[in-house]
């Protein structure tokens, strides 16, 4: 039901309980600003949204933590305002990637080959995990670089420039692609430390390249797995390799012998 302020509709919640929804028209697109307890908090939003699209000196960082208006319409608001494209997620358009605002103080940047996928999908957070819900699970945002839901940052993967908001996909690289697969520096020579976890971590081997440290790890998950030790142990999928190169490989590759004694006793 309209009201007497521009802007503002009163509804009802489920259990009965009033509220008032706030809505703008701009370039012909309405935009619903959000419900509200009452109608002059709709209206003060109203007001706020309208002085965001008219005026071009209102920036992101204009916002104010006492507006009635939230932060991510506002973002939703300046970009529509500049970049002529109304994206429904907190995000700001820039010429060769976009930013993503979780805060006030908390950006995101990301290449704008992404931009289809965080338009539709939002991002949230948990402590310092960052997630999506999609397809009913909830997926990191790490995931689409290849890194591993336990892999640690520094170990397994490193922010070029340092920056872990920056998660462009020229800043990310990724040091250890396979579960179990350490890499260290010997001598100044780039090498792979294979480790599997039993009661501990323990060194199933050293080794000159990534795909044998790989493979040596999926052997001893095999070895334990046969000597009774029920762990749920996620293979290696080496993609480089054929199926026939992959077998001289497991054949050849060789584990820790105090690995190979270990039961569901000691283990």
């Amino acid at each position: 039901m309209a009201t007497n302020t521009t802007g503002v509709y009163e509804t009802s919640l489920k259990d009965g309980t009033k509220s008032f929804r706030a809505s703008i028209t701009y370039k012909g697109k309405h935009i619903a600003l959000g419900s509200f307890s009452d109608a002059q908090s709709a209206s003060c939003a109203y007001t706020q949204a309208q002085k965001i699209l008219e005026d071009p000196d209102w920036t992101i960082s204009s916002y104010k933590s006492d507006q009635a208006l939230p932060f991510e319409k506002c973002v939703v608001l300046v970009n529509y305002r500049d970049k002529g494209l109304y994206i429904p997620n907190p995000i700001y358009l820039e010429k060769k990637f976009f930013l993503y605002y979780l805060s006030p103080s908390q950006i995101l940047m990301f290449d704008i080959d992404d931009l289809f996928y965080y338009s539709s999908h939002k991002i949230m957070q948990r402590g310092s995990h960052l997630f999506v819900a999609d397809y009913g699970s909830q997926i990191s945002i790490l995931s689409r670089y290849g890194i591993r839901s336990y892999a640690v940052e520094g170990r397994d993967y490193r922010f070029v420039n340092g920056n872990s908001g920056d998660l462009r996909y020229e800043n990310i690289e990724v040091l250890n692609r396979y579960h179990g697969v350490r890499q260290y520096n010997y001598r100044g020579y780039l090498k792979y430390k294979a480790v599997i976890h039993v009661r501990g971590d323990f060194v199933i081997g050293k080794y000159n390249t990534e795909n044998e440290a790989a493979i040596a790890y999926n052997k001893a998950a095999d070895v334990l797995k046969k000597n009774g030790i029920e762990k749920n142990y996620m293979q290696n999928y080496i993609e480089d390799l054929s199926a026939s190169q992959y077998a001289d490989l497991y054949t050849s590759i060789k584990i820790s012998p105090k690995l190979m004694k270990l039961n569901a006793a000691s283990g």
